[in-house]
């Protein structure tokens, strides 16, 4: 099957399969909320990273989670697929008007960007066109800066290049809590650095510690 094809071939990405999926659940369409939002970036090495960050987060974790991953969008549903294998939480893709809501992951579906067009709706845009990443991270994060209305942090994952560095350090300009990932558990150390360098992050943490960072964060 196409399906089973994709998630093998995530697999083979990160060298591990995992469980097995578990069920997707339907995105909720709730009501424009100030409950949190966590606004995660990775790119190499980011679906590992991203299986570790997940199974650290309890069940009821109250904030929403979205995910912008660089990744063929080819394979986005079998790596959201994956994904639920080690999430507690519900794992699916973006969808245009979905609304972050909390308890719930959702993941850049296309390489479209993914962005926040309101307070609380999602959409995708093919701007910038020029752009090298493809979802940007930076894209998202500015959005959450510019749009969101609740409490939000970022998290900068291990990656090639310098996409997401900018927009954490807007999200930092606005208050919020950002978070970039250590050099020693980085696949690649490029996107969490070029953060560290401008002083985007407010913690540079290794990889293990990040969840229960993102639980005291979310906590306050």
């Amino acid at each position: 099957m196409p399906l089973l094809r994709k998630i093998t071939a995530i697999g083979r990405l990160i060298g591990d399969r995992g469980p097995a999926p578990q069920a997707a659940l339907p995105a909720s369409r709730s009501l424009p909320a100030r409950h949190p939002l966590v606004a995660i970036g990775a790119s190499t090495g980011g679906p590992a990273a991203l299986a570790t960050l997940l199974q650290g987060l309890p069940r009821d974790f109250p904030a929403a989670i979205v995910i912008i991953q660089h990744v063929d969008d080819r394979f986005a549903a079998g790596m959201a697929d994956w994904l639920r294998g080690y999430a507690t939480m519900p794992v699916q893709l973006a969808r245009e008007d979905d609304t972050p809501s909390p308890g719930t992951v959702l993941l850049a579906a296309s390489d479209n960007h993914l962005t926040l067009k309101s307070a609380s709706l999602l959409g995708y845009t093919r701007e910038p066109r020029d752009y090298a990443y493809r979802p940007s991270v930076d894209v998202f994060f500015h959005s959450v800066a510019r749009l969101w209305k609740g409490d939000a942090v970022g998290v900068l994952l291990t990656g090639m290049g310098r996409d997401g560095a900018q927009g954490l350090q807007a999200l930092r300009a606005k208050g919020c809590h950002t978070i970039a990932q250590d050099r020693a558990t980085s696949a690649v150390y490029g996107m969490p650095k070029a953060a560290a360098e401008i002083g985007a992050a407010v913690d540079i943490l290794p990889l293990p510690g990040i969840a229960a960072r993102l639980i005291g964060a979310v906590a306050r």
